[in-house]
C-alpha cells in the first residue's frame, strides 16, 4: 500500500514536469524573398529544473528529433550551422529568459519550411518542443479574389504583404486601374500573435467589358531595390450581352449556306439554332455554325441564334431569303360561256423574288401586268371576240413560267355584211355567211313555191361550208323566165334562215346587179355580133371566088324549084372550114380575156336572149341554086360584085 502511495506523488511530478515543456511560436509566418524575417518564439521548461551552465537552444529546420540529423539553423554554444544558414540568422531573444526568437536575414526559397527549436538546460535537461512555426517565403505578394466575380456586382480585391521583418517595412501598391470604373482603395494592419500583415483592398463594380482585364498588386520597400508584383485577369461571369449572326441574306435554290452564331457571354453559353420551334443545332462553346445544304424554298423563313449560359439569356434572327424562278402558274380550266357573261380569270403562282403576271390573248397583251403572287382578270360581258387562248405568263429575274386555257364563246347566229343576192349569167346567186357558236345552220325558203333548200335536199344547186365559228351557204337559181328592167332574169329573191342553239334569225336580202355580170353581158352581146358578121363575110367571100372560077356573070335568079339543096363546095370547102376554125379560135380567145376581166368561167354562156341557148356543133355549107333564072325587079341591086336572090321556101 506504501509504495502506492510512493508512486502516485511521483507520477504527479513527472505529469508536473511535462505540462511545462511548452513553447509557443506562429504556426505560420511569411516573408518575401531576399528580405527578413523574425519568427517569435517563448519556450517553458519545467520550475523544477535548473539550467546548468546556462540556458542554451538550438533551431533545427525539417525535423524535430537530433538522431535524425536535420540542418541546424541555429545553436547557442557554437556558430556550427548549416551551410545554407550562414551568416544568415541571429537570435535575438534572451534564452536566460526563456525568449527564443530567431531573425533570418536574405531569406530564400529555399529557407520555406518548418522550424523547430530544442531546449539545451545541460546534462539530461534537453527537450526538442513538438510544435513548429512554419516560414513561407514569398516572391510575389498575395491577392485575395473571391471565387465568383460577377458583372455588375461590387468587388472587393484584396492585397497582403507580410510584415515580420523589423528593419523594412513594405508598402502596396494597385497597378492597371486607370480604366476601372470608380475605384476605391483602402489599407489595413493585421497582427495575430506578433506577426503583422499589410493589406490593401480595391474596390470597384465590373463590367463585362472589364472581363479577362489585368490587374496587378505592387510590393516594394522603400529605399531598397526590392520590389514584387503580382498579376491577375479577371474572370467576370455575365450573362450573354450580344449575339452575333450573319446579316440576312438571299440564295439559290438548291445552294449551300452557312450560317454562323457567336455569342460574347462567360462563361460560354449553350448555342441553339432554331428554325420556327425546330432546334436544329446547338453545342456549348463562344460561336456555332449551320450549314444549310440544297436549299429549297420550304427552308426560307427566321432563323433564330439563342445563347443561355445560366446567368442569363439573348438571342438574335436572322431571314434567309430563297431565290428561285417563278412555279407554273395555277389557273382557270378551259371553259365555255354564253355571249354577255361575266367573267374572273385567276393566276397564282409562287417566286422569289415575287413574279410579275402578265395576261396574254392569242398572244396579245390584255389587262394589266401585276407585280404579285395572285392576278385577277376580269372580264365584262365577254362578247365573241373574248374567245380564244388565254395565258398567264410569270416572270422574275431567274426565269418565267406560263400556263394556258381556252375560253369558248357561244353567242346567237350574226348576219356578216358579205351576204348578198346578186345576178349572175346563170340567174340569181344568194351568198350567206354569219358566224356564231356553235356554227349557225343555214337554210334558204322560196316564198313563191313554199320550198325550204338546206343541205340535206339535193334537187337545187345549194352548197354550204363550215370554217370554225363561220357558216356560208350558197345557192344558184336559174329562172328563164321575164326580164327585170336592168335586163337581169326575173326571180323571187330567197329568205335567208339563220339558227343555233341560242338563237334563230330571218334574213331577207335586196338583189343586187353585180358590176362584173354587167360588163359580161355587154362584152359577149359584142362579141356575139362580131363573130357572126365575121361569119357572113366568110361566106360571101367565099360566093365571090366561086363566081370567078365557073367564069360566068353573076345574075340575079329565081329558083325554078323553091327547093333547097344542099351540098357541099367542092373546091373551096378545106378554105372555108379553116376561116371558120380561125374564127373559133378567135372566140376562144375573147372567152380568155372575158374571163380575166369578169372573174366567170371562159365558157361563158351568152344571157338574155341568149340565155336559152345551148352549145351546138355549127355546120357550115354553099347553096347551089338549080335552074335558077333571072327575075325582073328583083330586089336589092347592089355593087357590080354583089347579087341579091329572093329565095323563097317551098
Amino acid at each position: 500500500m506504501w509504495c502506492l502511495e510512493l508512486l502516485l506523488p511521483l507520477l504527479l511530478i513527472i505529469n508536473d514536469a511535462r505540462c511545462q515543456w511548452n513553447v509557443w511560436v506562429p504556426r505560420d509566418i511569411s516573408a518575401m524573398t531576399n528580405s527578413c524575417v523574425v519568427i517569435p518564439c517563448t519556450f517553458m521548461y519545467p520550475s523544477g529544473i535548473r539550467p546548468y551552465r546556462g540556458t542554451h537552444g538550438i533551431w533545427y529546420f525539417g525535423q524535430p528529433y537530433p538522431q535524425l540529423f536535420p540542418p541546424v539553423v541555429f545553436k547557442s554554444r557554437t556558430d556550427v550551422v548549416h551551410e545554407s544558414y550562414k551568416g544568415r540568422t541571429k537570435l535575438l531573444g534572451d534564452l536566460n529568459q526563456r525568449n527564443c526568437t530567431l531573425l533570418i536575414n536574405n531569406i530564400g526559397a529555399e529557407h520555406s519550411g518548418k522550424y523547430y527549436f530544442r531546449a539545451d538546460l545541460g546534462g539530461a535537461n534537453m527537450y526538442t518542443y513538438p510544435d513548429f512555426s512554419e516560414l513561407k517565403v514569398l516572391d510575389q505578394p498575395n491577392i485575395d479574389v473571391p471565387e465568383e466575380i460577377v458583372s455588375d456586382v461590387s468587388l472587393e480585391l484584396t492585397c497582403y504583404a507580410p510584415d515580420n521583418c523589423p528593419e523594412m517595412t513594405p508598402e502596396i501598391q494597385w497597378m492597371y486601374i486607370d480604366y476601372l470604373p470608380d475605384p476605391e482603395i483602402s489599407s489595413d494592419f493585421l497582427e495575430d500573435g506578433n506577426t503583422a500583415v499589410l493589406s490593401s483592398t480595391l474596390t470597384f463594380t465590373p463590367r463585362p467589358m472589364h472581363n479577362g482585364q489585368l490587374l496587378g498588386c505592387r510590393v516594394y520597400y522603400p529605399n531598397t531595390t526590392l520590389v514584387y508584383e503580382r498579376l491577375i485577369s479577371l474572370d467576370i461571369k455575365y450573362s450573354p450581352r450580344s449575339v452575333w449572326v450573319n446579316v440576312s441574306s438571299e440564295v439559290m435554290e438548291g445552294s449551300s449556306v452557312m450560317l454562323h452564331c457567336e455569342v460574347d457571354s462567360n462563361p460560354p453559353s449553350r448555342i441553339s439554332w432554331m428554325f420556327g420551334d425546330q432546334e436544329l443545332l446547338w453545342d456549348t462553346a463562344s460561336n456555332v455554325s449551320l450549314s444549310l445544304d440544297d436549299v429549297t424554298p420550304a427552308q426560307e423563313g427566321i432563323y433564330t441564334c439563342y445563347g443561355d449560359n445560366g446567368y442569363g439569356t439573348m438571342n438574335t434572327s436572322l431571314y434567309l431569303a430563297v431565290n428561285y424562278p417563278p412555279r407554273e402558274p395555277v389557273v382557270n380550266d378551259s371553259m365555255t360561256i354564253l355571249d354577255g357573261s361575266t367573267l374572273a380569270l385567276h393566276c397564282s403562282t409562287q417566286g422569289s423574288p415575287a413574279p410579275t403576271l402578265t395576261w396574254l390573248k392569242d398572244g396579245e397583251l390584255v389587262g394589266t401586268i401585276t407585280a404579285d403572287e395572285l392576278s385577277v382578270l376580269e372580264i365584262v360581258e365577254i362578247t365573241p371576240q373574248g374567245d380564244g387562248q388565254y395565258r398567264c405568263l410569270a416572270e422574275n429575274e431567274h426565269g418565267r413560267a406560263s400556263s394556258s386555257f381556252n375560253i369558248t364563246v357561244e353567242y346567237a347566229p350574226v348576219l356578216l355584211e358579205e351576204s348578198k343576192c346578186t345576178v349572175v349569167r346563170e340567174g340569181v346567186q344568194c351568198v350567206c355567211i354569219a358566224t356564231g357558236n356553235p356554227e349557225p345552220t343555214i337554210e334558204f325558203y322560196l316564198p313563191d313555191v313554199n320550198v325550204t333548200i338546206n343541205e340535206t335536199d339535193g334537187r337545187y344547186n345549194f352548197y354550204t361550208h363550215t370554217d370554225g365559228h363561220t357558216s356560208t351557204g350558197m345557192i344558184k337559181l336559174r329562172e328563164k323566165g321575164e326580164r327585170v328592167d336592168n335586163g337581169g332574169p326575173a326571180v323571187n329573191v330567197p329568205l335567208q334562215l339563220l339558227f343555233n342553239t341560242y338563237g334563230r334569225e330571218s334574213v331577207q336580202l335586196e338583189l343586187q346587179q353585180e358590176k362584173k355580170y354587167m360588163m359580161a353581158v355587154i362584152v359577149g352581146t359584142i362579141g356575139g355580133v362580131a363573130v357572126i358578121a365575121f361569119i357572113i363575110a366568110a361566106v360571101r367571100y367565099v360566093g365571090h371566088n366561086n363566081k370567078k372560077e365557073n367564069g360566068t356573070p353573076r345574075q340575079d335568079v329565081v329558083l325554078e324549084n323553091p327547093a333547097l339543096y344542099y351540098s357541099a363546095v367542092k373546091k373551096d370547102k378545106q378554105n372555108l372550114r379553116k376561116k371558120v376554125l380561125k374564127t373559133e379560135l378567135l372566140g376562144s380567145k375573147f372567152n380568155s380575156i372575158l374571163e380575166e376581166t369578169t372573174g366567170e368561167d371562159g365558157d361563158y354562156q351568152p344571157v338574155g336572149s341568149l340565155a336559152g341557148l345551148e352549145r351546138q356543133e355549127l355546120n357550115y355549107a354553099a347553096l347551089e341554086f338549080i335552074g335558077a333564072r333571072s327575075r325582073e325587079g328583083a330586089s336589092g341591086r347592089g355593087d357590080d360584085d354583089s347579087n341579091y336572090t329572093e329565095i323563097k321556101a317551098k
